[in-house]
């Protein structure tokens, strides 16, 4: 993101060298992280910014922004019962328990992936697994020779396009419930479930939308071939602009490689380009006057 930023500052700059500026009001805004709250775009929007267009500058590798989808964060306590070592049998090892209802779980994901899901939307027809269910921390146990009492994990949900949070988090409980009764290694266990840090709704862009023609043809001129259009199976804070705000909001960003893990990094190149693309959208969107003297 810090690529995108860059960018941005380069494109106003870009502008300011041929002593022109955007005729028309325009924002560069900078916010927390989108993937986990999403309050600082939404901070944005409470305190009035509201534009004709926005475009976020996510390292999407050129590719236009046409869809995306939600995500709840579910955490699911587990307890067992504890027991010695030596005679584990006595008790409940609620670690394990904890990966037994998880895969019940990924049952869920599979359902809501499978092709004939009424929730899915045509925009995700080229991808198989559109949704992750992703468990992302487990801690639990007490020491390595007792059975362990108590485990908590962590889990990102991903939620098609249409369907509310809570439609969401219906159904995943209601397949914890299922997974529980179902499962004879799980006779005895115990488990509560709790939403924080993140719930939100996915969204689609009408790619037929001014903004997002002229943003195209912009980056055909730039680039010399037509962009990508890109259904997300991330989540970014164009769904805040576009769900909530009513202005019209996509991703276009630099090439980037790694993101997330070890050695993540951009291209610099990547990122000249979409810089001279920003600069030409602004010009070309808002219009340009001479910086007065």
């Amino acid at each position: 993101m810090k690529a995108g930023i860059a960018a941005y500052v380069i494109a106003f700059e870009a502008l300011r060298r041929l002593g022109l500026q955007p005729a028309a009001p325009l924002w560069m805004q900078s916010v927390v992280e989108e993937e986990c709250t999403g309050n600082g775009a939404l901070a944005c929007l409470q305190r009035g910014y509201v534009a004709d267009a926005a475009i976020i500058p996510e390292p999407f590798d050129h590719s236009i922004m046409v869809a995306q989808v939600g995500v709840l964060w579910v955490t699911v306590q587990v307890y067992g019962r504890p027991a010695h070592v030596l005679d584990v049998k006595q008790g409940i090892n609620a670690i394990e328990a904890a990966f037994a209802l998880y895969r019940g779980l990924t049952s869920l994901r599979d359902e809501w992936n499978a092709p004939g899901c009424k929730h899915r939307h045509p925009v995700y027809a080229n991808h198989e697994t559109p949704l992750t269910f992703n468990l992302g921390k487990i801690n639990g146990g007490e020491w390595a020779s007792s059975v362990p009492t108590k485990c908590e994990m962590q889990i990102r949900c991903g939620i098609h396009p249409g369907m509310s949070g809570a439609e969401a988090a219906a159904a995943v409980e209601a397949r914890l419930r299922q997974t529980a009764l179902s499962d004879p290694s799980l006779a005895g266990v115990q488990y509560s479930v709790s939403y924080g840090g993140f719930r939100n709704e996915g969204c689609v862009i009408d790619q037929e939308q001014p903004m997002m023609q002229l943003l195209a043809d912009t980056h055909t001129d730039v680039i010399g071939k037509p962009p990508v259009w890109m259904a997300s199976t991330a989540t970014t804070d164009a769904r805040v602009f576009n769900l909530y705000g009513a202005t019209p909001a996509t991703c276009y960003g630099p090439e980037a490689t790694h993101i997330h893990g070890i050695d993540e990094s951009v291209s610099l190149e990547s990122t000249r380009l979409v810089t001279h693309v920003l600069a030409l959208f602004m010009a070309r969107w808002c219009g340009v006057e001479k910086i007065r003297p």
